[in-house]
């Protein structure tokens, strides 16, 4: 959580007006950045994973963006080696880092932590060998899953975990 002023309450705002504030300002650099994941907003699987994520992270590591969305495609500006296609894969962006395929499970397993921190297991297999049944996966994901005629809508109990414009 990032702490602005408009977060300190009025009472204690005004008892700290003239006090310097740069300590809030340093502290709150230091202040975890949420891990995006960019899905494909029509893909029945890619939705189904959201969902999942959703209900296995209460304390709301993970934020959401739809690739077919405006949030999306500004994040990707800064990752010109995304931008060619549509990404056919779910994106994790974390402090900065982009990871794409296999890697995006397996770092939301670690992030969700407890029993699903068993998949961490995976990591003992070439990358290229769970990219690869990742891009199996991807490319049949329409014809396996379905896909749906517009992206999710959130509902409002979930709206805040999603990047929208």
């Amino acid at each position: 959580m990032c702490w602005k002023t408009r977060d300190i309450p009025k009472d204690l705002r005004n008892q700290l007006t003239g006090v310097d504030v740069s300590f809030v300002s340093f502290i709150s650099n230091f202040t975890p950045m949420p891990s995006i994941i960019l899905f494909d907003g029509i893909c029945n699987l890619c939705n189904g994973f959201v969902q999942f994520v959703i209900k296995r992270d209460p304390r709301g590591i993970f934020q959401f963006a739809s690739l077919q969305s405006p949030p999306a495609a500004r994040l990707l500006t800064d990752h010109p080696e995304l931008l060619g296609n549509k990404p056919d894969t779910v994106v994790l962006i974390e402090n900065g880092a982009i990871y794409t395929h296999s890697d995006v499970a397996l770092r939301v397993a670690s992030k969700l932590g407890g029993v699903w921190s068993v998949c961490l297991i995976g990591y003992v297999l070439p990358k290229p060998l769970r990219d690869w049944i990742y891009r199996l996966v991807a490319r049949n994901r329409y014809r396996w899953f379905g896909k749906k005629e517009q992206c999710m809508v959130p509902t409002p109990a979930i709206r805040k975990r999603f990047l929208i414009d």
